[in-house]
């Protein structure tokens, strides 16, 4: 299928195939960088700190990874603007612009658990045009350009064709706001745990958004999100032949930290469940504090 997003952001960009898959090649070379380096520090972190938000930390690991991820892409496409995670914007921001996740999933990574990676997204006036997301525990690379398709390693993948919710494998996640707004996911994981085979909690997007580029899961929806947590992963589902947009089925802005991906035939149930299911009150999870902040 082709994509929209992503091939009208490569035209607006005037960026021809050869130029696409050379700089698809560049987002697999740091990603893959980056993976390495998140595997030396695998179970020997020296450092964790919190930014602040319960949650939401930074290792010595997600410096180092991001160090050596903007090392490869400084020196392969100097010309092109970055937004990393952790060392903030640099460059002309409005055209070409490099999203950089060094290591999505550092609460797994701080306790061992084996489900992080790293995202190298290409974006254009923030419109994602493809992606590289290394999961290096696993030993596989996911990467996509607009007339290259899109891959985990050297293997061709496409969602899911899965048409109903009741026989669909779902994931999701939880922002680090959640303990302070009602606008926070839980009624939603509930309706959707109760109504298909079941939804998965993964605790990194662009495994998450691999994951259903790959066909492994059938549909995802998630709020809170990032431009460096999204624009690889939005590009790979797309490119593998599925469906994004925001919450409403509206065109998907990268902005909004919102996003629902999945095949085109399951897209709309999830669309149509959204903009039905209203949030919890805080006392039916134990917070009737979040109740009085509201959403």
């Amino acid at each position: 299928m082709t994509s929209s997003i992503c091939s009208a952001a490569a035209n607006d960009a005037g960026l021809s195939a050869d130029r696409l898959g050379a700089l698809v090649t560049v987002a697999r070379q740091a990603a893959d960088a980056g993976g390495a380096e998140l595997m030396r520090h695998y179970g020997r972190l020296s450092s964790i700190e919190s930014k602040g938000r319960t949650g939401d930390l930074v290792t010595n690991a997600d410096v180092a990874a991001e160090r050596v991820v903007l090392e490869v892409l400084g020196r392969e496409t100097p010309d092109i603007a970055v937004l990393a995670e952790e060392s903030g914007a640099a460059g002309e921001q409005d055209g070409l612009r490099w999203c950089v996740d060094p290591l999505d999933g550092t609460t797994n990574f701080t306790h061992g658990y084996p489900f992080f990676a790293t995202s190298i997204g290409l974006t254009f006036r923030q419109r994602p045009i493809l992606g590289a997301i290394a999961v290096p525990f696993l030993g596989e690379t996911y990467w996509g350009a607009p007339g290259h398709g899109a891959h985990c390693n050297d293997s061709k993948i496409q969602v899911s064709t899965c048409e109903r919710l009741e026989d669909s494998l779902l994931v999701t996640g939880f922002a680090y706001d959640r303990h302070t707004r009602l606008d926070n996911n839980y009624a939603q994981f509930c309706w959707f745990s109760h109504r298909t085979r079941g939804v998965r909690r993964g605790g990194a997007a662009a495994v998450d958004l691999a994951f259903v580029a790959a066909g492994r899961q059938d549909g995802y929806w998630e709020r809170g999100l990032a431009p460096w947590d999204l624009a690889a992963g939005v590009a790979l589902v797309e490119l593998a032949g599925g469906t994004i947009s925001g919450y409403g089925g509206e065109e998907f802005d990268l902005r909004s930290g919102r996003v629902v991906a999945a095949g085109p035939a399951l897209h709309p149930s999830i669309v149509d469940v959204l903009a039905q299911v209203k949030p919890l009150s805080g006392d039916a999870f134990g917070a009737p504090e979040v109740t009085a902040m509201g959403s």
